[in-house]
C-alpha cells in the first residue's frame, strides 16, 4: 500500500504484513541512532554540534541524515534562529514524545542487560567452537 493512502474501510494496519507502511516507523526506531538522538533531544532542545559530541561514534553525515528523516517523520522539529552565525536546534514534537517512554525503556533495558545478552553470546560462540 503506498505511503500516504488510505486504508479501505475496516481494514486495520497490520505490521506482520509486508506491505504495510508502519514498518516504515518500526525501521525508523529500529535505528540505533534514531533511538539515542530522540532519547536525547527528549529533554530539551538541542543543537547540531551539542548532539555530535554527545552521542559517541555517530559521524556528521549520519547525524544530518538522520535528524532529517526523524524531522520529516514529524519526531522532532527543526528550528532555525536569525543570529550570527545562524543558529540551529532540534526538539522533540508531541508525536516523539509519544514514543519518548518506550526509547527510554528500551535504554534501560539495553543497559540493565548487556552482562546477560555477552554472556548469552559467550556461551553460544564457545559452542559453536
Amino acid at each position: 500500500m503506498p505511503l500516504g493512502q488510505k486504508l479501505p474501510e475496516g481494514m486495520r494496519y497490520d505490521v506482520y504484513t509486508q506491505a504495510c507502511p508502519s514498518r516504515l516507523v518500526l525501521d525508523r526506531v529500529a535505528d540505533k541512532w534514531a533511538v539515542l538522538i530522540l532519547g536525547r533531544i527528549d529533554d530539551e532542545p538541542v543543537r547540531f554540534n551539542q548532539l555530535r559530541r554527545e552521542i559517541q561514534g555517530i559521524s556528521q553525515k549520519v547525524l544530518s541524515q538522520t535528524l532529517k528523516k526523524l524531522e520529516r517523520d514529524g519526531l522532532i522539529r527543526r528550528e532555525v534562529f536569525a543570529t550570527v552565525p545562524v543558529t540551529v536546534e532540534y526538539s522533540i514534537t508531541n508525536l516523539g514524545k509519544t514514543l519518548a517512554d518506550t526509547i527510554r525503556s528500551l535504554a534501560r533495558w539495553a543497559e540493565a542487560n548487556i552482562e546477560a545478552v555477552t554472556q548469552a553470546q559467550r556461551r553460544y560462540d564457545e559452542a559453536q567452537s
